[in-house]
């Protein structure tokens, strides 16, 4: 079978947990992933897949490279988990003989489903990862999900975290102030107060992530913290599996290394504004989530319309600590 799922990167891991569930029930079978390339990385990590195959750029002769290349394997089944039309119709082009979609109600754009020769009815305002297995379960039999999928991964030794070790951090905190819409971006200052307030209840070192484009916030925080919080060194997808399941929190809102870190069983306190933790949010109830989805005036926005009202502002850092201790109470 071909699974298609793009991007994003949370949205990969969501679907994570129908992949596994698929192979337990299918060991044999052939399962394989078309990704867009900044994702391939991650699931190479997978070795419950058989292949990861790239879609070769957006053009049409990558178009039509792609598709030589899923025709050789000959699918029975092309199962698309994205929703798009781009995705639907490289599905079809993969020359499956069932190409099945979500039912019309559950798709982003509804196009998609003049691809699917049929269509499996999910559910509306279910989590993603619930959506994901309803399809896996309708087309192999009874499917049960993992709560967390750290034995999923095969991991290598972290250069990242022997960084960290070798700079004589022991216990420490994620911290993720990064996100790629800037309406998910708790503020710098809270996350330092956030950071100052963990090292002095608990002693852990803060230590803030970042990815591309994101130095200036990493650093803001940093320097905001009266120097108890450290910047991560350059991470991989693998680094920041294995930092988060080494880590006593994760804290983030939502972007893709909450996923990952909720993939790995770290225990995970999240704050949502623009988008609601009931279709995106950590799976494991004892993790927590903060959420202003209610009284957000601009859902599923990259960017806030009404500044003066944004919504991820109103989060207080005394809520996050207290969520905190919630969380840490719960282990």
């Amino acid at each position: 079978m071909l699974i298609v799922r793009l991007g994003s990167l949370g949205d990969l891991v969501h679907a994570l947990p129908a992949v596994a569930a698929i192979r337990d029930a299918h060991p044999d079978a052939q399962i394989d992933w078309l990704v867009e390339k900044p994702h391939a990385e991650l699931l190479r990590l997978v070795p419950a897949l058989s292949n990861v195959i790239v879609l070769k750029g957006r053009s049409m002769a990558g178009w039509w490279a792609t598709r030589r290349e899923l025709r050789a394997h000959k699918y029975d089944i092309a199962l698309d988990l994205q929703g798009l039309v781009k995705s639907a119709a490289l599905a079809r082009l993969s020359g499956a003989r069932r190409v099945v979609g979500f039912d019309t109600k559950a798709l982003r754009e509804p196009g998609a489903r003049f691809f699917y020769t049929e269509q499996i009815q999910v559910g509306e305002g279910r989590h993603v990862i619930e959506k994901n297995l309803k399809s896996s379960e309708v087309i192999f039999g009874t499917m049960q999900p993992k709560t967390h999928l750290r034995a999923l991964f095969t991991l290598h030794p972290s250069p990242a975290l022997n960084e960290l070790r070798n700079a004589r951090v022991g216990d420490f905190a994620l911290l993720n102030p990064g996100a790629a819409w800037p309406n998910k971006r708790w503020p710098p200052e809270s996350f330092a107060a956030v950071a100052q307030w963990l090292h002095a209840t608990h002693g852990w070192t803060p230590v803030v992530l970042w990815g591309p484009g994101e130095d200036a916030i990493a650093d803001a925080v940093v320097a905001a913290s009266n120097g108890v919080a450290v910047r991560a060194p350059q991470t991989t997808f693998n680094d920041l599996l294995v930092m988060a399941g080494e880590a006593q929190l994760f804290l983030s809102g939502d972007t893709g290394p909450l996923h990952l870190a909720c993939a790995m069983g770290a225990p995970v306190v999240a704050l949502f504004g623009p988008t609601t933790e009931h279709r995106n949010g950590p799976w494991d109830d004892r993790d927590v989530s903060i959420s202003r989805y209610g009284q957000c005036a601009c859902h599923y926005q990259r960017v806030c319309r009404q500044p003066a009202q944004w919504c991820l502002g109103t989060i207080t850092v005394d809520e996050v600590t207290a969520a905190i201790s919630q969380r840490v109470a719960a282990r």
